[in-house]
């Protein structure tokens, strides 16, 4: 299970090519020796924006396939995969049935820095935390997260492919035991494990119920 194919119907390749131009800022506003002046400038801009897309309201979910309720637009919405979300990196991510493992592959640029011209141990976290949410698929269903260790062993750096490998290793119950690993440029720079819980789908039904009522609220 690769990346879904970039759509070309609707607003989809909009929305991805806005988000790349947008992560572009990201990368670049904090450190820019822009001179005040020239950066208020940009505000009007940037704000109209906002305010045009928020005007615009919500658009429904897809409805194309998925294999929990209210995922269906996760590979564009997902905060560390999601292509139309410009705070994704975003990262690939796929499953081999074959080998029983989930990959991923990406880059983190400046935006996620924290040492210098290193990855923020946080961000990596999170990093770790999808992709072995992705690894309970071999359980047959999806899991939710309990526990999640990293180890870290060396710095991991930013603006270098990432390769992320992660496996189920055994269930007891309703507890999915997981484990992943990252490698920059051939060394191993971190390790992960987790428990995650089993959950059926009528509980991501109920989370997709329950923020379709929130909208419709006008809560965000």
């Amino acid at each position: 299970m690769r990346r879904a194919a970039a759509r070309t119907e609707g607003p989809w390749p909009a929305k991805r090519a806005l988000a790349a131009a947008l992560r572009e800022l990201l990368e670049h506003l904090p450190a820019s020796a822009a001179a005040a002046a020239e950066l208020e400038a940009l505000l009007p801009a940037v704000r109209d924006a906002a305010a045009r897309l928020a005007a615009a309201g919500r658009m429904p979910a897809s409805g194309k396939p998925s294999l929990y309720a209210g995922m269906e637009d996760f590979q564009d919405t997902g905060p560390i995969v999601g292509l139309s979300n410009p705070l994704a990196p975003p990262l690939e991510f796929s499953v081999d049935p074959a080998a029983g493992v989930a990959r991923g592959s990406g880059r983190f640029g400046a935006a996620y820095e924290g040492a210098p011209g290193l990855l923020h141990g946080g961000i990596l976290a999170a990093a770790f935390d999808e992709l072995l949410g992705v690894a309970t698929v071999f359980s047959g269903g999806a899991g939710m997260t309990r526990e999640l260790t990293v180890r870290y062993l060396r710095p991991t750096p930013i603006g270098v492919e990432l390769r992320f490998e992660a496996r189920l290793e055994r269930v007891e119950g309703r507890r999915l035991f997981v484990s992943a690993e990252v490698e920059a440029e051939g060394v191993r720079t971190a390790e992960a494990s987790g428990v995650f819980i089993a959950v059926g789908g009528e509980k991501f039904e109920a989370f997709a119920q329950a923020r379709s009522e929130k909208r419709e609220r006008g809560e965000k």
